[in-house]
């Protein structure tokens, strides 16, 4: 449930006019992870943001259904073979609180920190805390902001079910079409953060348009390009600047 973190942050920082936003986020995947069977997540977000001379604080809060054979871990991706039966599970996901340092022109340094909100004995989480420190970087090109960033994931093992510590990485660009759209696209990947999974890959574009003075609206797509990812997936968001 990571993707277009970067993006759609990336963009707020660049267009942002206000200290405080809030808004919602509607985000839809399915895939087989290389579970043989697919799994779907849905989820419905409120989120926050919010700026402070250098620092930049979020807080993001999901509701989630996911539908499948109860082998997929929303966040992390496969962590087991799947008990053979398909069914709903919905509930409070994990709560993700972040804080972000902006420490030169172009370059921020994040710590986020996820709550185990959400039910593991549901499926729709780990119990466990995690912890993930974030280096990111952007440039301006005319019309042309280019990014990337680099992650370390520290995953709290839940009882039977041991995670790996991980890296991310991020790369992609964004064009600003004119004073109210602009349009990107990126590529991330993660390294397998369970025994029995694989790392995840996924291909992103997106479109973002500022709605009036206040509102700002953001349309993606994603695919999946390793078995860790979902096949396919899409987002919608809406924020209001306060």
């Amino acid at each position: 449930m990571r993707r277009m973190a970067v993006c759609a942050g990336l963009l707020v920082a660049l267009n942002a006019q206000a200290q405080l936003e809030l808004g919602a986020g509607l985000h839809f995947s399915s895939g087989d992870y290389g579970a043989g069977s697919d799994t779907d997540i849905m989820s419905l977000a409120a989120t926050g943001r919010y700026e402070s001379g250098p620092w930049t604080y979020k807080a993001t809060v999901p509701y989630l259904e996911v539908t499948g054979e109860s082998a997929v871990v929303p966040g992390v991706g496969r962590v087991n073979r799947g008990s053979g039966r398909r069914k709903t599970q919905a509930g409070l996901g994990d709560i993700v609180l972040s804080a972000t340092y902006a420490v030169h022109h172009g370059v921020d340094l994040t710590g986020k920190l996820k709550l185990p909100t959400a039910d593991e004995t549901r499926g729709l989480g780990t119990g466990e805390v995690d912890i993930a420190l974030l280096a990111d970087a952007y440039q301006g090109f005319g019309r042309v902001t280019g990014f990337a960033g680099l992650g370390y994931h520290i995953l709290g093992d839940a009882p039977g079910q041991p995670l790996n510590n991980v890296w991310s990485a991020n790369f992609g660009a964004s064009y600003k079409i004119d004073e109210r759209d602009s349009a990107g696209a990126s590529l991330e990947g993660r390294q397998r953060a369970a025994p029995g999974g694989a790392p995840q890959r996924e291909l992103t574009g997106f479109f973002t348009r500022k709605l009036d003075r206040f509102w700002k609206g953001q349309a993606y797509a994603l695919i999946g390009l390793a078995d860790g990812s979902p096949d396919w997936g899409f987002g919608l968001s809406l924020a209001r600047a306060m």
